[in-house]
């Protein structure tokens, strides 16, 4: 089957075509986004996905896994390479930046679980999308609180007793005696405390640096663990053979600087992607397909094409189809963004994911049964674990700048022994080489900047969920809008009623029993009546009537008053057919004839046109919507959209996003589950409060407040966030050029070195938690 040339999904048989655009399209908003940016995109790649072919070419039974202990990028490799050693799996990709894995499993074999235990282990802990694969980060508080207090302690015992030696205070004008028994006693308690922090709460640097041996990829793990290690074991050492100059200190300053450093990266990171697992909790898991007998479940991976599947009132869509047998409103929002359901009759196609919020439908499968919401976790996943790519540079950087430091530590060390050093001498300057050249002032550099610049955008009602945000916000060239909940409230309102006066309180009254949105804006717009309502009975896709006092009052489209012949006056037909694309009229009759019309719509938002005004002051503005050009209209006309892209399907959004790209950064601000892949490919991704959890997830930033009217904050507070990180990468690196020629040459000491790699993090510190605006 041929696909879309813009978005990758299948084509129909005749598909949309045009002489001045390459390519053949699956739909008409496809095909208009391809002439619009005067270029033919490139067909769709699977391999383009990094990680992806494994797995996508793979056939089999895919699940996701929630992993828990993911460290860096290193352990993306340990696990695939853990979990395609299991019986049965056959292909595996891990995403350190999701927290999750994807698999593809003989399930003769084994199943979801199996999977997940084979690669339980080595501290990592993985289960099935919505079960609990533990808590990173209660862990690593833990963790921290008592690495914290043991640290303390040691770090009581060398400044009460051991530094005030270190610095040429007369031994015997101190309270202990260092080599008698009372020193011993003081040096085992360092030592049993000290092993606590390195072993506890180093553990999961420890680990990190074994995986990276394992797989042969070193990072800066193994270069904090191979710091700590060596100064505990030549301090454990040292004391065994009777010496005072021990630096547990050191281990203990390396361990829990660079603990901490993580722990406020692991936050950012979890707050910028989410859990991927929302979208695969959405998906229908099962079918009902009908037999020659009645019906049986099956998993939706089981359905062929041609099955008839059975849906009823509440249950999800489980694939792609075209409806068989009867009539129901279908809610798509999950999967369209649109928020007004759409009625679905037999020989109309639905989409996978939807939702049946009225009626029942039988739909037969497409010949190929795919998921249009499996096609949007699919494609967040390929987008948000490609979006790690800066986290893999920064591991190529250590890959070599790893090995640069051992090779420096160990010349070091043969260097000073060479120039006549003694053995201990030479071994105390290579460890200060490893010590002094710890990441801990890179590692906090950014997220302690990013906790200055949430403060200030909190204050603005923007919430920064990824440190990213504030490296390319400042660039963007073009902010692309989703239209409805974005531009819009999303929100169903009462737009227009015309008639006789009863028409909105018997409406109400009866729309009072129905379920979809359109029922519940009426209701909130109108005055029930005093009079019983009874006999409700429900039309499904066309309308509802029911018994109101002594008036039999019907509520629906043209269709149900032309089944029963019901005539309609001149003035309320006009303004029925006259109604906007993105609104939805319903005829309102009683006694045999129609007496008014009600017109419900998704309000625009009061300030999108002075947002768009301030915008445009710095950058260009589109509008991508997956409703018709009409019903865009009004954003189209604005003198600051430079574009609408109408017509545009949910897979085709990121698509979109990526040729906008082409030309400069690009923001993507949206709301719903479809926009999510398109969020997730921008260079910043900006979610309104109350959009989906997918669409929250997938974003770099939130507007907390239900008003566009944050927006140019955005900007602003990113820009003076961008400079303070910035300030703090630099002043790292700065140290880094500065200290390890001293530590080569031998003017630092390990402890000195671990003090002013102590320093350099606290300046970075202070530095963050001075204003973003000053």
């Amino acid at each position: 089957m041929a696909e879309c040339t813009l978005c990758g999904l299948p084509t129909p048989d005749s598909p949309h075509a045009d002489d001045d655009v390459d390519g053949a399209f699956c739909c008409r908003g496809c095909l208009e986004v391809a002439r619009t940016l005067d270029e033919a995109p490139a067909e769709a790649d699977p391999d383009a996905i990094d990680g992806g072919p494994a797995v996508e070419e793979v056939d089999g039974e895919r699940a996701y896994l929630d992993v828990s202990g993911m460290h860096c990028a290193t352990c993306e490799s340990f696990l695939e390479a853990t979990a395609t050693d299991a019986a049965g799996v056959r292909a595996a990709e891990a995403s350190y930046t999701s927290g999750m894995m994807r698999v593809v499993y003989d399930d003769d074999l084994t199943d979801e679980a199996g999977v997940a235990d084979s690669v339980s282990d080595y501290g990592y802990e993985a289960a099935p999308t919505g079960h609990d694969a533990g808590d990173d980060d209660q862990g690593t508080v833990g963790r921290l609180l008592v690495g914290g207090f043991f640290g303390m302690m040691v770090m009581a015992w060398y400044v009460l007793f051991l530094y005030p030696v270190y610095l040429g205070v007369a031994p015997d004008s101190l309270l202990v005696d260092l080599d008698g028994p009372a020193g011993g006693f003081l040096f085992a308690n360092v030592w049993a405390m000290a092993t606590v922090v390195v072993g506890y709460t180093g553990y999961p640097l420890l680990r990190g640096a074994a995986v990276s041996l394992r797989v042969r990829e070193p990072n800066m793990d193994l270069l904090v663990a191979v710091a700590a290690v060596t100064a505990y074991a030549y301090s454990t050492l040292a004391m065994v053979l009777g010496h005072t100059d021990l630096y547990f200190d050191v281990a203990v300053v390396v361990v829990l600087a660079v603990t901490v450093g993580d722990y406020y990266r692991d936050r950012v990171r979890r707050r910028a992607t989410g859990r991927l697992s929302e979208a695969a909790e959405e998906r229908a898991d099962t079918a009902r397909r009908r037999t020659a007998g009645g019906t049986e479940s099956v998993s939706t991976d089981a359905a062929a094409g041609g099955d008839e599947l059975v849906v009823r009132e509440g249950e999800r869509v489980p694939v792609d189809g075209t409806v068989v047998e009867g009539t129901a409103a279908v809610d798509e929002s999950l999967v369209t963004g649109e928020s007004l359901p759409v009625s679905k009759e037999p020989g109309d196609e639905v989409v996978g994911g939807g939702t049946v919020t009225d009626g029942g439908l039988v739909v037969r499968a497409d010949a190929d049964p795919t998921s249009t919401a499996d096609r949007l976790v699919e494609t967040l996943w390929a987008v948000q674990s490609g979006s790690a790519g800066a986290q893999r540079l920064v591991d190529r950087i250590a890959a070599a700048f790893v090995p640069l430091v051992f090779v420096l530590a160990v010349g070091t060390t043969a260097v000073h022994l060479l120039l006549g050093d003694g053995p201990t001498a030479a071994l105390l300057t290579g460890l200060t080489v490893l010590v002094v050249s710890c990441p801990c002032a890179l590692g906090l550099a950014t997220p302690m900047a990013v906790a200055a610049g949430i403060r200030d955008a909190l204050a603005a009602g923007v919430v920064i969920t990824d440190s990213s945000a504030l490296e390319t916000a400042p660039e963007v060239e073009t902010v692309a809008f989703d239209k409805t909940g974005t531009l819009t409230t999303g929100s169903m309102t009462v737009r227009e009623v015309v008639g006789h006066e009863d028409t909105l309180a018997l409406a109400a009254a009866v729309e009072q029993f129905a379920t979809h949105p359109v029922a519940e804006a009426v209701v909130a717009a109108g005055t029930l009546p005093d009079d019983a309502v009874t006999d409700f009975e429900t039309h499904p896709g066309q309308g509802v009537e029911a018994t109101v006092g002594d008036r039999r009052v019907l509520v629906g489209d043209a269709g149900l008053f032309d089944e029963r012949g019901w005539p309609v006056p001149d003035g309320v037909a006009t303004t029925y057919e006259d109604a906007p694309a993105d609104a939805v009229p319903s005829y309102v009759g009683w006694d045999g004839r129609v007496h008014g019309a009600v017109v419900v719509g998704d309000e625009v938002r009061d300030d999108w046109a002075a947002v768009v005004d301030n915008l445009t002051a710095d950058r260009r503005v589109v509008v991508i919507t997956g409703d018709d050009r009409s019903a865009a209209s009004r954003f189209e006309s604005h003198p600051g959209v430079e574009e609408v892209f109408a017509g545009v399907p949910p897979e085709a959004k990121a698509a979109v996003v990526d040729r906008l790209a082409a030309e400069g950064p690009v923001a993507m601000v949206g709301d719903g589950s479809n926009d999510a892949p398109a969020l997730a490919a921008a260079d910043l991704g900006i979610a309104m409060e109350r959009g989906t959890r997918l669409a929250v997830d997938a974003a770099d930033v939130v507007v907390t407040r239900d008003s566009l009217g944050p927006l140019p904050d955005v900007f602003a507070t990113t820009e003076g966030t961008r400079r303070r990180v910035r300030e703090n990468l630099g002043w790292a690196f700065l140290y880094n050029a500065v200290a390890l020629p001293l530590a080569v040459a031998g003017v630092l000491n390990p402890l000195f070195a671990a003090v002013a790699m102590a320093t350099s993090s606290l300046l970075v510190v202070l530095n963050s938690t001075r204003p973003v605006g000053d």
